[in-house]
């Protein structure tokens, strides 16, 4: 059933996807941050500072591009690591990044979702990292816009970057559905106004102190299968 407290509005007419770690299997970055001497674990503190640190300029009115930030953030860890020839290092992590396959129940999923509604992208990363993870995955074609905050005012979870998506694919919120796997990302594009649910793969809790999904399901098949339920 529905975790979430909206009300029904009609029919989902845009889906939304995030991209980092929603479609993306980020996984491998560990053996990347391996291959250039720092410990796997590191790769999880990395992508999590990554997101603190654009969440923090969102907050003062400042969009910093997700490279950007993954770079410099990069760097620092690994110097203070001791790692040699760090920008090489670096950019050996950031092409692993771009070189990211997807979750394995991505491609049934969106096989399941595609003639439902429209199909797009929302990340706080470049369309270009989402246009080759799509391409690669081979789903590309059923996808209709690939969007990133770097055209909106700020990074989600601010309200400003959902209402930059309803704005460019000409829906009101609520006929919107953000998918996502981020606690934070379900909560923002509620406080917007869209319909949510949560793709909760590793069958944690979500937290109490924050606006429950509409759906919740394992995998995004699961997701498809439970569409209906928002009425």
């Amino acid at each position: 059933m529905s975790t979430g407290t909206g009300e029904s509005t009609g029919p989902v007419e845009t889906i939304v996807f995030d991209v980092n770690e929603t479609l993306s299997d980020m996984a491998p970055l560990g053996a990347a941050f391996e291959a250039v001497g720092a410990p796997a674990e590191l790769a999880g503190t990395w992508f999590a500072g990554v997101l603190r640190d654009g969440f923090a300029a969102a907050l003062t009115g400042d969009n910093v591009p997700f490279a950007t930030v993954a770079q410099d953030s990069a760097a620092r860890l690994l110097t203070a690591r001791g790692i040699d020839r760090v920008q090489d290092a670096v950019g050996s992590i950031m092409e692993a990044m771009q070189g990211l396959g997807v979750h394995p129940d991505v491609v049934p999923g969106i096989a399941a979702l595609r003639s439902r509604a429209e199909l797009v992208t929302l990340s706080n990363g470049a369309t270009t990292v989402a246009r080759g993870l799509l391409e690669r995955a081979g789903v590309l074609d059923a996808f209709g816009r690939l969007l990133s905050v770097e055209d909106a005012p700020a990074w989600k979870p601010a309200g400003s970057s959902y209402a930059y998506a309803a704005q460019a694919c000409g829906r009101a919120p609520e006929r919107m559905l953000l998918v996502a796997v981020h606690p934070w990302d379900i909560h923002g594009a509620h406080a917007a106004g869209l319909r949510t649910a949560w793709i909760n793969r590793d069958g944690g809790a979500y937290p109490a102190y924050l606006t429950a999904p509409d759906l919740e399901a394992p995998d995004l098949p699961g997701i498809a299968a439970r569409l209906d339920d928002l009425g």
